[in-house]
């Protein structure tokens, strides 16, 4: 472990679906490379960001177990100053845990993540000033998440979320969007936006694009106008393939401020958590986040 990661904090979320059952081993894990632990529960949405900001000047690095949710709101308490934060698997998804390939073992993860290098990513930022860091989707992605009630949730872990998408990919709903981008804006029918922070997630296995860069900047829109279930398929074979040709009923564009409004309004959401409806207003925080990344079983073995 490095040891400028002696202290701590832990953010435990008790009410995410694999928390509570890990939270013994974390704390065995954490004990194991020595670091002293400040350990602080959520009960409320909000909390992880006050908890965050109230340890940030104690503590050399923030550990979350709980769900993406979790994870987002100390990276927002932390957005541009305060300790690093790794994230741990404790959700239904862990679509950050597993973009940033987090071991899932907890005996793995934790001295992976503390004696490991640190990354810089950019952010999004909301009007209201939360943050998120994979993406903010409208359409197909936030209904599917919306169809995943948290009994859903806690019983079928991500099989809630494959219910969701089928259902919603069953309706192929479309819809018009006026997307405006650094000042320019475009107007087309779709079925799902998403502005994508990074061009790959879940370990590479779904890929939105290329040249889409976690810490150039930018955001990259990514407008999905599929006409037909079958071109949808077509859209989500190229997503699952490396080095897939664009398809045409994709349209990207990068920026750094965007808008995005939808007839009729439609539900958002941002790494996994509803966050309304839309119009949104999004701006870039240039490397805004710093987040602890694990070191592989063959960087251990050569140190």
């Amino acid at each position: 472990m490095s040891a400028s990661r002696r202290r701590v904090l832990l953010i435990v979320n008790p009410a995410a679906r694999r928390a509570g059952e890990m939270l013994p081993a974390v704390r065995e894990a954490l004990a194991r490379v020595g670091t002293v632990c400040f350990e602080a529960a959520t009960q409320a949405p909000g909390d992880a960001t006050r908890i965050a900001r109230a340890h940030a000047a104690s503590v050399d690095a923030v550990l979350t177990l709980g769900g993406d949710g979790t994870a987002m709101e100390a990276v927002t308490a932390l957005a541009g100053a305060g300790p690093p934060v790794g994230v741990l698997h404790g959700g239904t998804a862990n679509v950050l845990a597993r973009t940033l390939r987090v071991p899932r073992a907890v005996d793995e993860a934790v001295p992976a993540l503390l004696g490991g290098p640190e990354a810089r990513l950019d952010l999004g930022r909301l009007a209201d000033g939360r943050h998120f860091a994979i993406g903010l989707g409208v359409g197909l992605d936030a209904a599917m998440i919306a169809a995943a009630s948290p009994v859903m949730k806690r019983r079928l872990g991500w099989i809630a979320y494959a219910l969701g998408a089928l259902r919603a990919g069953l309706r192929l709903e479309r819809f018009a969007v006026r997307l405006t981008v650094d000042g320019q804006t475009i107007e087309r029918e779709a079925s799902a936006v998403l502005l994508a922070n990074f061009g790959a997630v879940l370990g590479g296995t779904i890929r939105f694009g290329d040249g889409i860069l976690h810490d150039d900047g930018l955001l990259t829109a990514c407008v999905f106008s599929p006409r037909s279930r079958v071109e949808a398929l077509r859209i989500l074979w190229r997503m699952l393939r490396a080095g897939a040709p664009p398809h045409p009923r994709v349209l990207y564009a990068s920026g750094r401020r965007f808008r995005l409004e939808t007839d009729p309004p439609h539900r958002a959401q941002a790494d996994g958590e509803l966050i309304g409806s839309t119009p949104v207003n999004v701006e870039v925080v240039p490397e805004g986040a710093r987040v602890l990344v694990p070191t592989s079983r063959e960087q251990n073995a050569k140190r």
